[in-house]
């Protein structure tokens, strides 16, 4: 196999894990905005954690898809076209979120503000879910025929695996997201995240684990079992420092967990992309799916020289707003009297 497809898939993948891990937490927290607490000063806090990156985290979902395209432009035409449907609810989960953000503080009533969370909430979910389900049947197969077409109707893609990653990814994000409260807030909000995380992460993390078992039973090898033994190391390694009220081990416990969880997935499938449920000799491989080498290799040149730039610029972006926050900081809400035309 040549190095380069192998590499754009590497590429790929960490683009997948790291906008997981990234917009896994502020998701979590859009969606934990309706049934955690009922008081707007922590509603509000809950928002400012996440408030001066969960923009950025959004470009890896859009890299991730961009890399496919250029990378790999049948694996992005077949998983595109059979998704359609779920990737639409996507992209309108992800847009009623960032709305919803933007628009909550406009208005004073408590009733605009309910209809805002909500919104949160919900599109949070979609968005999740929709991400998950995506994943997942890229890993366990699509009804794709020889020419990577779509076999069967628009819903083709409802099945039980999809169900599994969809719960996966939205288990996963109230997780990480209770981690990076505890981490990043103080007082009862705080409190109500540790307990959270102690209580239901064993449970939510139920699904991610379960995608997981399922692609090692069907493709795993030693080295993809070794890395999910390391995954269980650091899962347990989270839940005993979230027992013992330390939220950054918690944190970077449950981060160590999904890297090593989707290696050992992404790991498992290669050199398959995007396997067929109808014949494997249908399957999407790096070979067949790969754009040429002259393209892979411009790519390669351009990510040398501007994803550093990206992580430092990121990186140093969590470096400033690393403090944690209190109901304290945040002044009341106040409305504003609307400009009079002078005369």
């Amino acid at each position: 196999m040549d190095f380069l497809p192998t590499l754009w898939f590497v590429a790929i993948a960490a683009l997948w894990i790291g906008y997981l891990l990234l917009e896994g937490f502020d998701l979590g927290v859009g969606m934990l905005l309706l049934t955690s607490t009922r008081d707007e000063k922590q509603r509000r806090l809950m928002l400012n954690s996440i408030g001066p990156v969960w923009d950025g985290n959004e470009v890896w979902l859009i890299t991730a898809g961009a890399a496919t395209f250029a990378a790999f432009p049948l694996w992005y035409a077949s998983l595109f076209s059979t998704l359609y449907v779920p990737l639409t609810l996507v992209l309108i989960g992800l847009i009623l979120r960032a709305v919803a953000i933007e628009y909550r503080g406009k208005g004073i009533s408590d009733a605009w503000r309910r209809m805002w969370d909500r919104a949160l909430g919900i599109g949070s979910f979609i968005a999740a879910f929709g991400v998950g389900a995506a994943l997942t049947l890229t890993t366990t197969g699509l009804p794709i025929d020889a020419n990577g077409d779509r076999v069967g109707g628009p819903f083709v893609w409802l099945t039980p695996y999809a169900v599994l990653g969809g719960l996966a990814v939205v288990g996963f994000c109230l997780a990480h997201a209770s981690a990076f409260l505890g981490l990043k807030t103080l007082g009862e909000v705080r409190e109500r995240s540790g307990r959270f995380l102690v209580r239901w992460a064993p449970v939510a993390l139920l699904p991610l684990v379960a995608w997981v078992l399922v692609i090692q039973f069907r493709s795993g090898t030693i080295i993809t079992w070794a890395l999910v033994a390391l995954a269980v190391v650091a899962v347990v390694f989270a839940w005993l420092s979230a027992r013992a009220g330390r939220e950054g081990r918690a944190f970077l416990g449950l981060s160590i967990f999904l890297v090593l969880g989707a290696a050992s997935i992404f790991a498992a499938v290669y050199p398959v992309v995007l396997p067929s449920t109808l014949d494997h000799a249908f399957d999407l491989t790096i070979d067949n799916a790969a754009s040429g080498s002259y393209t892979l290799g411009v790519m390669s040149v351009v990510t040398a020289i501007g994803l550093p730039l990206v992580l430092l610029y990121q990186g140093w972006t969590y470096w400033v707003f690393r403090q944690r926050l209190g109901v304290h900081h945040l002044p009341d809400t106040h409305a504003v009297e609307p400009a009079t035309a002078r005369r």
